[in-house]
């Protein structure tokens, strides 16, 4: 850490508390300060270019400096820079963006609460599953089932909704009623001889047991991400959502999909939910709505579930939930623009034109003797690091090998994100083939200058 007092570096150990962070290592360490972005590069206060492989947090998806987000932004502050959507009010900012997202969104649903971010919009989701359940005369329906591994959001519900130990520790989440069945990580968890298909078949038999072995009538809603984000970039194995939805159908049980990561054209189609033939009950989207330029959210329901609602809040009184910055007129008026900007740019048409390039250069990693196994789509993917390709033996947690190849990554201008020791990737959308060349060029040099590095301790094999 600099002596100097007055460093941003200094100031920020002696003011902020980070989130997913060990703070006394970071009082150590100290921050890495981003001070400008452009495109899909930012620099640190150094001035030090980086690629932002991650798109910050799997968000900025138009990049950096985007100057038609600016301007909305700029001009909705000039006219209107705040109201709320409490008892009836309304503006056009928000009932804009209703419209222009119902237009987009999957034919099983049809209206939309707006939030401000995705563990609000999971938190959200599941209040609103309790209060449907409740005016069906259902007050036993309650239990939701997440996966491990899976991640849904940090706040109370949802951090109990996630799956992942590291969220829970020291919380005292999960909260009663939220349970969860197996993290489908083919790689990981298939047995000897077992095809992809049939370790899907075991995943969606053992979810059909939980909800029988819980009770069928206490078991409200189901919630998966299309593709497992923080938890490695997991990709379904084939037929797994096929059979998954037949087993919840049978016991009435709602399924919400998490399209916070993988909405928004990340895996090729607007909805990962068209890439996987999923038909949620209730959608839930957030980061690249608004390219992640200003914070809000979408927990998008069906019109099944608005019918029992609203008849409900007409009989309580009121539709008891809601946010201050609810549909924030300056947020929603960024998340139109970005939601114009993907029709007019055709971002998505740009996506098909370069995923196939992007995925041939990750999938070339699948030779590495570092790496175990590549997985991805569209794109975003994950390299699972291993200490032996043949045994699929991990690394012990300890030697931080994630950690390590990151910080070789950083040393070659790359920003990635180490989710124990899958390398994960997530670019804005806007990446071109030569952009895409780049990111993986500096990739190769980290991993390779890392394999010489665990080789040279003792810890790689080959």
């Amino acid at each position: 850490m600099p002596v100097n007092p007055n460093s941003p570096e200094s100031r920020d150990v002696a003011y902020l508390v980070h989130p997913n962070t060990n703070l006394r290592a970071h009082e150590e360490n100290g921050p890495m300060i981003i001070e400008r972005g452009e495109g899909v590069y930012v620099w640190d206060n150094g001035g030090k270019q980086y690629i932002e492989g991650m798109a910050g947090l799997w968000s900025t998806s138009l990049g950096f400096q985007h100057e038609r987000l600016v301007a909305a932004a700029t001009k909705q502050m000039e006219t209107l820079p705040y109201y709320h959507l409490f008892g009836g009010k309304s503006h056009l900012p928000s009932i804009d963006l209703g419209e222009k997202l119902m237009g987009l969104a999957p034919a099983s649903v049809s209206k939309v609460f707006f939030n401000n971010s995705g563990s609000e919009a999971n938190d959200t989701a599941i209040k609103i599953i309790w209060y449907y359940n409740n005016a069906r005369g259902r007050h036993l329906k309650k239990k939701i089932i997440g996966r491990v591994n899976g991640y849904h959001g940090i706040t109370l519900a949802a951090s109990s909704l996630t799956g992942r130990p590291i969220n829970h520790a020291g919380f005292d989440v999960p909260l009663q009623n939220f349970i969860h069945t197996n993290n489908p990580h083919y790689y990981k968890f298939g047995e000897e001889g077992e095809t992809e298909e049939d370790f899907a078949t075991r995943m969606a038999d053992d979810l059909d047991k939980m909800i029988i072995d819980e009770g069928p009538e206490t078991v409200a809603a189901f919630f998966a991400e299309p593709i497992m984000g923080a938890g490695g970039v997991v990709t379904p194995p084939k037929t797994y959502f096929e059979k998954i939805q037949a087993v919840l159908k049978k016991h009435d049980v709602l399924f919400v999909a998490d399209e916070v990561i993988c909405g928004f054209m990340r895996t090729g189609n607007f909805w990962a939910c068209e890439t996987f033939d999923i038909k949620p009950d209730i959608l839930v989207c957030a980061k690249a709505l608004s390219s992640s330029y200003l914070p809000i959210s979408g927990t998008i329901i069906s019109d099944d579930i608005y019918q029992v609602i609203a008849d409900a809040s007409a009989k309580l009184g009121v539709f008891g939930h809601g946010y201050t910055y609810s549909g924030h007129p300056v947020a929603a008026a960024v998340a139109l623009e970005t939601l114009k900007i993907y029709e007019e740019e055709d971002i998505l048409g740009h996506v098909q034109s370069v995923m196939g390039h992007y995925q041939e250069r990750l999938r070339s990693f699948a030779d590495h003797p570092l790496v175990g196994e590549v997985r991805g789509e569209g794109l975003i993917g994950a390299t699972e690091l291993v200490k032996n390709k043949e045994t699929r033996e991990a690394f012990a947690p300890a030697e931080n090998v994630g950690g390590i190849i990151s910080d070789y990554c950083l040393k070659h201008g790359l920003i990635l994100r180490p989710v124990g020791d899958a390398m994960c990737f997530c670019p804005p959308l806007i990446i071109t083939n030569s952009e895409i060349d780049n990111l993986f060029d500096r990739y190769s040099k980290a991993l390779d200058e890392g394999l010489d590095h665990l080789t040279k301790e003792g810890k790689a094999v080959a």
